[in-house]
């Protein structure tokens, strides 16, 4: 996708960069979303990579930090139904481009947040908040884990152009 990128084929957009459903506001009594937080992480980037961080936490049933990895799964119903409203509230935003490059956006950011647990995680755990010892390890393999079935269900084995 970089290559892509640079070849002037994929847009550069406004991204969050850390879009999972913690860092959306909902009213407490309709339970309708009503804004974006976290906002220190918007920048320039790629639609795949929003896509793709927020279909790693929304397309696997367990806790992100989940320790028993047969609990990890991916939900491909979920994400179809993720992709469809995703798709269809962007309208005709995206190129024909940008939209084939979405499943390798989830592959892409699962194992970037899986390799960035691992680090925290073998660096002492100065980054990510933990709330016990072995979270940030737990939280890679959750990730790789993940990250494995995507590229089952996708198909994202072939070559990224």
């Amino acid at each position: 996708m970089v290559d892509l990128l640079a070849a002037g084929k994929l847009p550069l957009r406004v991204t969050h960069n850390d879009t999972k459903l913690n860092n959306i506001l909902f009213d407490k009594t309709t339970g309708e979303g009503l804004c974006v937080i976290d906002l220190d992480t918007v920048m320039p980037g790629l639609a795949a990579n929003d896509f793709g961080d927020s279909i790693r936490f929304g397309a696997n049933h367990c806790a992100e930090d989940e320790a028993d990895l047969s609990k990890v799964n991916f939900s491909m119903e979920l994400f179809e139904i993720y992709t469809k409203g995703f798709l269809q509230a962007a309208g005709e935003a995206f190129t024909p481009l940008e939209k084939q490059t979405l499943p390798w956006g989830a592959k892409l950011m699962t194992m970037e947040c899986g390799m960035r647990f691992l680090a925290d995680y073998l660096e002492g755990d100065h980054y990510f908040h933990i709330n016990y010892e072995t979270q940030n390890l737990n939280r890679a393999r959750t990730q790789f884990k993940v990250d494995c079935r995507y590229g089952t269900e996708l198909g994202c084995h072939a070559k990224s152009n």
